[in-house]
C-alpha cells in the first residue's frame, strides 16, 4: 500500500470532528472539493470507508471512528512537540482559542489580555464569546473560563478572578409601580427577566442563599436574554427586575439608576476559572495567556 500522507489524516481528522466538509476546508483554510477528492483518496488507500456523506451532514463509520482513536492523540502529541520547539524563538508564537462568557471577557479576560498582547505580536488568539458550556477538547478549544464550580474534575484549573455575587436590582420607577420584594419566593408575582442557559437545559433559576437556607426561584416576565448586559439595560428602561453580576452594575446602583434587592439573600459564587487539560501546559504560547490571567 503506498505510504499515507500524515496531511490527509490531519485533514481527515478535521472533517471527522467537525461532521462538516464545509466547516472542516474553512478550518484547514483549503477548498471544499480539494478536501473531498482527499478523503476519497484516503479512503481508496485504506480500502474502508470511513466517512458516510449526506446532503445536510457527514457521520463517521465504525472503521473511521478506529482510525480517529488511534491518529488523534498522535496528532496532537506532534503539534504539542513543535509548539514547544517554538520555544527555541525569542518569543512564543502560535494560536489559542478559547470558550468565555462575556462578564468573564469584560471584567477579566480581555483587561488582563489587552496589555500583554502587544508585547507578543506572533500569538494569535480566538475568543468565543457565549454562555455554552462547551466540551473544549471535542471543540478544539485550547481552554476555557468557567465558575470553579462547573469544571470537570479531569482539568487543571487556574484561578483569575475573585469570587462574586449575583445581585437582583430594578429601575426606581419599577419600585415605584411593583413595589418592593422583601423574600426571593415574592418574585414569582414580579416581573423579572429571564437568562437562557442552552446547556443547562433551559431558563436560569435565580439561586438565593442566607443562613444556610438555599431557594431557587424561577421567575417570569416579558424578556429571555443569555447576556447579562442587555438584561441591564433593560432594568435601567424600567422592564422588570434582573438578576446580574455585582461588579458589572455596581456602577448604576452606585448612581441612582438601580435599586439593589434582597441584598442580603445574594449568594457568593466562586470565581472565574481558566481550565485545559494537561497536555497544553507547557506550550510556551499558552504560558504566556495562563500567566497573564492568573488571579494573585
Amino acid at each position: 500500500m503506498t505510504k499515507i500522507d500524515l496531511n490527509h489524516l490531519t485533514w481527515f481528522q478535521a472533517v471527522a470532528e467537525e461532521r462538516s466538509f464545509t466547516r472542516a476546508a474553512a478550518k484547514l483554510r483549503i477548498s471544499q472539493s480539494t478536501l473531498s477528492s482527499t478523503i476519497k483518496q484516503l479512503e481508496d488507500r485504506i480500502g474502508l470507508r470511513l466517512l458516510t456523506r449526506t446532503t445536510r451532514n457527514v457521520a463517521i463509520t465504525a472503521a473511521g471512528a478506529r482510525l480517529l482513536q488511534t491518529v488523534a492523540p498522535r496528532i496532537d502529541e506532534i503539534e504539542n512537540e513543535i509548539n514547544a520547539l517554538k520555544a527555541l524563538q525569542e518569543k512564543p508564537s502560535g494560536s489559542i482559542r478559547l470558550t468565555l462568557s462575556d462578564h468573564a471577557f469584560n471584567t477579566i479576560v480581555w483587561p488582563k489580555l489587552k496589555p500583554v498582547l502587544k508585547d507578543y505580536p506572533d500569538l494569535h488568539i480566538e475568543l468565543l464569546q457565549d454562555n455554552t458550556l462547551r466540551n473544549i477538547i471535542e471543540e478544539g478549544f485550547d481552554a476555557g473560563v468557567r465558575l470553579g464550580e462547573a469544571i470537570e474534575k479531569d482539568m487543571i484549573a487556574v484561578r483569575i478572578s475573585p469570587d462574586w455575587r449575583l445581585v437582583a436590582v430594578a429601575a426606581p420607577a419599577y419600585i415605584k409601580t411593583y413595589g418592593t420584594p422583601k423574600h426571593p419566593q415574592d418574585l414569582i408575582k414580579h416581573v423579572c427577566m429571564n437568562m437562557r442557559q442552552e446547556t443547562a437545559g433551559g431558563l436560569y433559576a435565580w439561586e438565593f442563599e442566607k443562613n444556610k437556607e438555599a431557594l431557587r426561584v424561577k421567575v417570569n416576565g416579558q424578556l429571555t436574554f443569555n447576556t447579562s448586559y442587555a438584561m441591564i439595560d433593560a432594568a435601567i428602561s424600567g422592564y422588570g427586575i434582573a438578576y446580574v453580576p455585582e461588579n458589572i452594575v455596581q456602577p448604576h446602583i452606585e448612581e441612582g439608576s438601580l435599586f439593589l434587592l434582597l441584598d442580603e439573600w445574594s449568594p457568593v459564587f466562586d470565581g472565574y476559572f481558566l481550565y485545559y487539560p494537561s497536555r497544553r501546559q507547557n506550550v510556551p504560547a499558552f504560558k504566556v495567556i495562563v500567566d497573564a490571567l492568573r488571579h494573585t
